[in-house]
């Protein structure tokens, strides 16, 4: 299970596996018949490790880890951290992005890192179609004028048929967004930016290729789903969001950065543009932003990924994963060092 030369240990038929994230996470994410199901095909230390990873009993508790379940709430695990863990040989993530926990030490160790980001992308996928719907039918204003306006006139009303929406980003999340928007009997319109992805492939996802430029000129709904990377800082910038119809919808469920906060905010402040963002940057917003007050805007606070019962789901598909491990089968969630500069 080691890309690396000079660790030619193999994997022990029964690791040991050590908790480390914060103790609510954990409760959600490994209740008791998953720790059960763990419990038989590993040693499973009893408690979690929600300190800095560098007190003594933490330390004692890394030295006999195998593998080590992470989540939110995990520290990042730097060289420090990892001189404590000497048999560590692989990190499963029971959550999504790995780009803060991992670090240069990790992948010089050969440690092998799989992330529950594959399970984690259902629900913000499904999250992402409902705010796509709400928009079409420009619901969050409806429900804002619903206190004066009751009952608006049936020619005013809107709906979903045939929309143009337009998806940044044919990532994990961006093709289950895709496929629902393929499904829906709305019968949208659907154009994809990605620079990685074929005419060839677009076809095989059934959607249009697009320039960004044409994609936000010809979208009345624009969702981003592009990691954060340098070149996509601010992908939507003041010039961008200018170039969306009157009327159009900007959903980010994605990351804040991506989106001009300060332009998205003087297009809802005019009331060209609505929003629906789960995501901002910064994150959360300061008390009294005026995106907090629109009533063209709908604010949650970073929900969209698995909430409450879902984190069930991140912890089972860790528990599987570890189950890989120890029957020498490859990982469903696998990450490589190559491939983090292009993770979420």
């Amino acid at each position: 299970m080691n890309d690396r030369p000079g660790n030619p240990l193999p994997f022990p038929a029964r690791p040991t596996v050590v908790v480390a994230m914060g103790a609510d996470e954990a409760a959600a994410s490994l209740p008791a018949d998953l720790r059960t199901e763990l419990d038989t095909i590993a040693r499973l230390t009893p408690g979690v490790l929600t300190g800095d990873l560098t007190a003594p009993e933490e330390r004692r508790a890394l030295a006999a880890a195998d593998v080590l379940i992470t989540g939110w709430g995990t520290p990042a695990l730097t060289e420090g951290v990892l001189a404590s863990a000497p048999r560590l040989r692989a990190v499963v993530h029971a959550a999504g992005s790995v780009r803060e926990l991992v670090t240069s030490t990790v992948w010089h160790r050969g440690i092998v890192v799989s992330s529950a980001a594959e399970a984690n992308a259902g629900p913000v996928a499904d999250y992402t179609y409902a705010a796509i719907v709400l928009a079409a039918k420009k619901a969050i204003p409806a429900a804002a004028a619903y206190a004066t306006n009751p009952k608006p006139a049936f020619l005013d009303r809107e709906g979903a048929d045939g929309r143009t929406v337009g998806v940044i980003g044919a990532s994990r999340i961006g093709r289950r967004v895709l496929a629902r928007l393929r499904a829906s009997d709305a019968k949208f319109r659907i154009l994809l930016y990605d620079p990685c992805v074929t005419a060839r492939e677009a076809a095989g996802l059934g959607v249009e290729l697009s320039g960004l430029d044409e994609l936000c000129r010809a979208s009345s709904i624009v969702t981003v789903h592009a990691p954060l990377l340098p070149e996509t800082h601010r992908l939507l910038d003041a010039e961008r969001l200018a170039l969306i119809p009157d009327g159009g919808t900007v959903v980010n469920t994605a990351r804040g950065a991506l989106v001009d906060t300060d332009a998205l905010t003087r297009e809802c402040l005019a009331g060209r543009l609505d929003a629906i963002l789960d995501v901002t940057q910064p994150e959360p917003l300061p008390v009294g932003h005026p995106l907090r007050k629109l009533p063209n805007v709908l604010l949650t606070p970073h929900i969209a990924g698995a909430q409450g019962s879902e984190v069930r789901r991140l912890g089972a598909y860790a528990v599987e994963e570890i189950g890989r491990l120890v029957r020498g089968e490859p990982l469903r969630g696998r990450v490589r060092e190559e491939e983090l500069s292009r993770l979420a």
